[in-house]
Parts: C-alpha cells; sequence; structure tokens
C-alpha cells in the first residue's frame, strides 16, 4: 500500500460496530487482517490522494462539515473492486443524500484549486465500506459466504469526516458534521 491521504466519512457507534463485526469475523477465520493492522476505522473514502495542502483541506472540510448534518446511510450490499489488493466491501444503498454530499464537498474542494483523481469525481465515484483488504484469490468465495451471513441491510448514520494519513491510518483532524468545532489529534 502506498503513502498517501485519504478523505473519511466515519459513522455512529452502532453502525461503526455492525462493520467491525465482519472485520472480526474475518480476522478470526484467518481471511483478512489488514484494516486491523493498518489501524483503519470503518468508513467510506470520499476522496484519496499520494499529496494533499493539509491546511487547506483542513479549511474546506471545517466549513463544509458545518454545514451538513449526519447523513443517513444503509449498507445493502456486498462487493469487490477488481484490483490486485483484493478489496471485499459493504456497499451503500446510493441514496441522493449520499451522492449529492459527495458532489458537493467536490465542488467545495474544486473550489480551493484542490485536483480530485478520476476515480473520485462524482460521476466515477463507487462509495464503499472496506470489510477486509488482500484476500487471498484461494479465499474470496470463503469470505464472501462469510459476509453474507451478516444481517444486510444494515442501518445507521455518518457523523463525522477525517482526513488521515495512511499507512498506518493516522487521524490529522475530524470535524462532526453540523458542529462547528474542531477535534485534532
Amino acid at each position: 500500500m502506498s503513502q498517501g491521504y485519504a478523505i473519511e466519512l466515519y459513522f455512529d457507534p452502532a453502525l461503526e460496530n455492525q462493520v467491525l463485526k465482519a472485520w472480526n469475523v474475518l480476522a478470526r477465520r484467518q481471511i483478512s487482517t489488514q484494516l486491523i493492522e493498518i489501524e483503519s476505522r470503518p468508513h467510506l473514502t470520499l476522496f484519496s490522494s499520494p499529496f494533499v495542502d493539509v491546511s487547506k483541506l483542513e479549511n474546506v472540510l471545517r466549513n463544509f462539515a458545518s454545514k451538513q448534518e449526519s447523513l443517513s446511510l444503509t449498507f445493502s450490499s456486498i462487493g469487490s473492486l477488481p484490483s490486485d489488493n483484493n478489496v471485499l466491501f459493504l456497499g451503500p444503498t446510493p441514496s441522493l443524500s449520499l451522492l449529492q454530499f459527495h458532489s458537493q464537498l467536490s465542488d467545495a474542494m474544486k473550489k480551493e484549486g484542490i485536483e480530485i483523481g478520476e476515480e473520485y469525481r462524482p460521476d466515477k465515484w463507487i462509495p464503499y465500506c472496506p470489510v477486509a483488504e488482500e484476500v487471498p484469490k484461494t479465499r474470496m468465495a470463503e469470505a464472501f459466504t462469510v459476509l453474507r451471513d451478516l444481517k444486510l441491510p444494515v442501518n445507521g448514520y455518518a457523523m463525522e469526516i477525517s482526513l488521515v494519513e495512511y499507512p498506518p491510518v493516522r487521524e490529522l483532524f475530524s470535524f462532526v458534521l453540523g458542529a462547528h468545532h474542531i477535534s485534532e489529534v
């Protein structure tokens, strides 16, 4: 995994715990422990880049978060990305509010001259919550079977937006949606 930065959307404690259950089941079966090892937290990635202007992004995220409210989410599917690192994920129902949230963030970033890579542009973005990375190809079917045992759909809220540096994942700052204060780590 290469070094970089990501804007992540974090969940309410109940939804976060549902995702952590999936991580832990996959870890206990020794299918994947990657997300635990890099000290990640259950999330949706809204943007990622190898380089960012941290102070510029801090201002963008602070202003953006203060104008938002918590966002209703429903994880209704499981899936995999066609990439070499064999990611399995929970897919949120692509609600209009989620897609508008991402589009508005992209617009706010563009206004500040922050370049958005192809895969995070609003017309290309695939929202997903990773539950396993680097799953051995020979264990993908087993991992899907484990995830199918989850009681989907799972509902909750996105409550917080954060800038992280990775790997390992280190939160640089975080803002509660709808709040007017900062939480720095």
